[in-house]
């Protein structure tokens, strides 16, 4: 059978491999990394070459030979490369083994047989697009093995329109004759070399970014088309530190594009979206919208209850319906019958309806984790919407991530890239930081502690935006049954001994869109404070893990004195705890009185403790301003955590 020759640089590891069909072996050179294995020490395997190769034709479709070699270092990688698993998505790529060799470090090797490798449904979870695994076991290794594997691909990474006469028509990417790709450089291994290739016809602009380090780069003519690579040596796997960013957001990586601008792609996403006539009126919904904005007088009135309704009505559940996948949404029939679907059903759901409403609302995409960058690569992996207010401004919505919450844009998306599919065209959009006081949470307590230690009393929590979703969760998901034992459950955090006597939480908790989240505790903790001989040991109640679900900021290292990378919190947010602690006859408070106020770009603290009379008087309030930090954030975040968290340190009363 024919031969193919894959000339593979690999600096001093390699000259060339020759990869015979008729799977006839070759023979491997001397491992040169037996040298330098010393500086790989504590690492369990060690990336020989990862080496992509990338032919696009003049219709965007792309030929993709995936090359690594791998070197077990450790009984633990030996157990991590046993098995390769490669993913792809059968209605516009194909995958297929072509080539796996393992080199025994006693110098046997050991050809697999690649037609005996696994093609099977990938595992998934809510959503069910018929997206497929090619597997291959290698069976037992050990340290010092060498296993080399060659897979090719064709087509690209986004599932689009199906049931084109022409099979090979699904391998060409959605805006036909453009190329686009995402390539991480960064490791999870240490690598020798990574390299990515790409081959395009001459007539074909292809913009690109190395972001976030530095790679050797080159362009040259090689048989009629560009070629550009992209090579990095001796990279190893990127530090972590706890709540980073994104890798795509920290780590080395390379964007390109044949497409000229984000305004382009905007053109292309809202014609591709009108010509499907995805947001075609229907007359069964038209009756619901009508019904819906019945008595709302002013448009933030029925675009949010549009909204709403859209959010709380359509589940999210994605299975393969067919065309409509990928860019193009599914129509107004297919999603208000079923009335469940993936991010774009929803969405989708909302444009028709806000339409059928009389206003003028377009699909957006978005990135939900990390950023989107100038170059126009499709990197995406959610769908919104907007409209177009009165003031001509467009207003991004979001149904998927605000079921039962009061706000129409999760702020858990804020600081977050988007593109609208507008008739006029946009660039990439930013959504802004939301105010921490839209994210209020506050904690106001009224209690008596007596001699023995138990505490008497009765604390109100409110809260608003994100934080209202926390605290009325158990009311907007749970059985009506048990909303006392939820509620029973956050004093039982503080101690097992508290009693719950009396809880009001209004006349209907469910009612979101009434106003602020607000519940009344009225309860009793024997033995909450530790008693001593004429002395009382306790914390303040508002500074327990009461409601510690909804401090996200408190599970952040605040341990660490500098960052390398940035940081994110779930949400901007205010935290505002009160308490009045009336204390036994006689007891005063053994601990100084104190005051402190901190001010920063990425959060502010003020507090205070003192005692007046037989009552010590507490306060709290943290101030986080942002979603995603900047490393220059961690001082004044860190600053105004770590002091929020040193006002919760045990009080000490004495007779």
């Amino acid at each position: 059978m024919k031969k193919i020759l894959l000339s593979l640089c690999c600096g001093l590891l390699f000259s060339s491999f020759l990869l015979a069909q008729s799977g006839e072996s070759c023979q491997f050179p001397q491992d040169p990394t037996l040298e330098v294995l010393e500086r790989y020490k504590g690492f369990d395997s060690l990336v020989l070459l990862d080496s992509i190769s990338v032919s696009v034709e003049p219709t965007g479709s792309g030929s993709f030979a995936i090359y690594q070699s791998i070197k077990v270092l450790t009984p633990k990688g030996a157990l991590a490369n046993r098995v390769i698993k490669y993913d792809y998505d059968p209605l516009t790529a194909f995958a297929e083994f072509r080539q796996v060799t393992i080199y025994r470090a006693n110098g046997d090797i050991i050809n697999l047989d690649v037609t005996q490798a696994c093609d099977y449904a990938a595992p998934a979870r809510a959503i069910y697009w018929g997206a497929r695994q090619i597997m291959i076991e290698v069976g037992r290794l050990e340290p010092g093995d060498i296993i080399e594997y060659q897979i090719a691909k064709k087509g690209f990474t986004y599932a689009l329109l199906t049931g084109s006469a022409d099979e090979d028509s699904r391998f060409i990417p959605p805006m036909r004759g453009h190329f686009y790709d995402i390539v991480p450089f960064w490791v999870n291994d240490p690598t020798l070399r990574k390299v990515y290739k790409v081959s395009l016809p001459v007539e074909k602009e292809l913009q690109f970014k190395f972001y976030q380090g530095e790679c050797a780069s080159s362009m040259f003519f090689e048989d009629g088309k560009k070629a550009y690579t992209f090579a990095l040596e001796n990279a190893l796997p990127t530090p972590r530190e706890p709540n980073m960013v994104d890798l795509f957001d920290a780590a080395p990586k390379l964007f390109m594009s044949s497409t000229p601008s984000w305004v382009d792609k905007s053109l292309w996403f809202h014609k591709v979206n009108e010509d499907y006539d995805s947001f075609a009126p229907l007359p069964e919904a038209q009756k619901k919208v009508n019904e819906i904005i019945k008595g709302k007088h002013t448009e933030m009135d029925k675009i949010a209850a549009l909204t709403h309704w859209v959010a709380d009505n359509i589940r999210y559940s994605g299975i393969s319906m067919g065309e409509g996948e990928g860019f193009t949404l599914h129509n107004t029939l297919m999603n208000f019958t079923d009335r469940c679907g993936v991010c774009k059903d929803i969405a989708g759901t909302l444009v028709s309806f806000l339409r059928m409403a009389g206003f003028e609302a377009y699909p957006a995409m978005t990135m939900a984790g990390s950023r989107v960058e100038k170059i126009p690569a499709d990197h995406f992996n959610h769908c919104v919407a907007v409209v177009k207010l009165s003031n001509g401004t467009y207003m991004p919505l979001d149904p998927t991530w605000v079921p039962f919450t009061r706000e129409l844009w999760s702020s858990a998306e804020q600081q977050q890239n988007y593109l609208p599919g507008v008739p006029e065209g946009s660039d990439i959009l930013e959504t802004p930081i939301s105010p921490p006081e839209d994210h209020y949470l506050r904690i106001n307590a009224t209690n008596r502690i007596d001699a023995k230690g138990t505490l008497h009393g009765q604390f109100t929590i409110t809260a608003e935006g994100q934080t209202d979703r926390g605290v009325r969760r158990i009311f907007t998901s749970g059985w009506q049954t048990d909303w006392e034992n939820s509620l029973e459950r956050e004093l039982l955090v503080v101690s097992p001994l508290a009693k719950l006597k009396k809880v009001d939480y209004g006349k209907n908790p469910k009612d979101y869109q009434a106003g602020p989240i607000r519940i009344s505790f009225t309860y009793e903790i024997p033995g909450y404070a530790v008693a001593g001989k004429d002395e009382l040991a306790f914390k303040p109640l508002v500074m327990t893990n009461l409601y510690a679900a909804l401090k996200s900021y408190l599970r952040i290292d605040t341990n660490l004195e500098t960052r390398k990378y940035g940081f994110k919190d779930a949400c901007s947010r205010l935290v505002e705890l009160n308490e009045t602690i009336q204390l036994p006859k006689g007891y005063q408070l053994v601990n100084a009185p104190k005051a402190d106020q901190l001010q920063s770009h990425a959060a502010d603290f003020k507090g205070a403790l003192q005692q007046e009379g037989d009552k010590i008087r507490f306060s709290n309030t943290l101030a986080l301003k942002k979603r995603v930090y900047e490393p220059n954030d961690w001082v004044g975040f860190r600053s105004a955590v770590n002091t929020h968290k040193a006002y919760g340190d045990y009080l000490i009363v004495k007779k």
